[in-house]
């Protein structure tokens, strides 16, 4: 297929066990069907390219100039664009409904990509896997504590880019090189090995990895 790549959902995790009796952990995704909204070529826009929709949205909340962009293919949820070759531009056409079958395979390697889980303000415990202080030696109240932030008199100032404490997660996120245990074509289902970001129901990207070595 000419595209590399479609919208999706994160379901949640299951147990899946291989041709080797193995108990493989996975997540599945709900990927697709994705209908093709625009198609962007060299001559017209200076990049070949095309975008997908995914998800219905609440037709009031699709103003009429995304009404019209999407079409016959209704008030979509979500838009991404997915840069193709250009001689693949002329085998797609706008209007037509991409599923995962048509897109990956059991044995791919793709990235996913989605916004992480938000854990709120963290330490640089949680956040960042400091070690903390020693537990003796009079040290009360430095068990999670971050230690030195930078110098005194030079530079006199804390650095941009200290890992500190802060608000950990809720940023986009990108698991790259995971491969692909099984396709559900009928409930347009994507099995992938390990984990990826996001919560349950979160929007996923995913698409061929553009890994070293990984299928493109």
């Amino acid at each position: 297929m000419a595209i590399p790549g479609l919208l999706g959902k994160k379901l949640g995790m299951v147990q899946v066990i291989d041709e080797a009796g193995t108990v493989v952990g996975c997540t599945v995704l709900e990927v697709g069907p994705c209908p093709v909204t625009q198609i962007m070529t060299e001559s017209r826009d200076g990049y070949s390219a095309v975008q997908v929709g995914y998800g219905e949205a609440p037709a009031w909340r699709i103003s009429k100039a995304e009404r019209g962009h999407t079409g016959n293919n209704g008030p979509l949820k979500h838009l991404a664009v997915f840069p193709v070759e250009a001689d693949d531009v002329a085998d797609l056409e706008v209007g037509a409904v991409v599923n995962a079958t048509e897109v990956f395979s059991t044995g791919d390697r793709v990235d996913v990509q989605g916004i992480s889980k938000g854990k709120g303000f963290a330490g640089t415990v949680k956040r960042h896997g400091f070690r903390g202080g020693p537990r003796t030696h009079g040290q009360s109240d430095r068990h999670r504590a971050p230690g030195s932030v930078g110098a005194g008199t030079t530079p006199g100032r804390v650095l941009k880019g200290t890992r500190m404490a802060g608000r950990m997660g809720g940023k986009t996120t990108t698991s790259m090189n995971l491969e692909v245990v099984d396709v559900n074509a009928d409930r347009h289902l994507v099995f992938i090995k390990g984990s990826v970001p996001g919560a349950t129901n979160g929007l996923v990207r995913i698409r061929q990895t553009k890994r070293r070595g990984g299928k493109r």
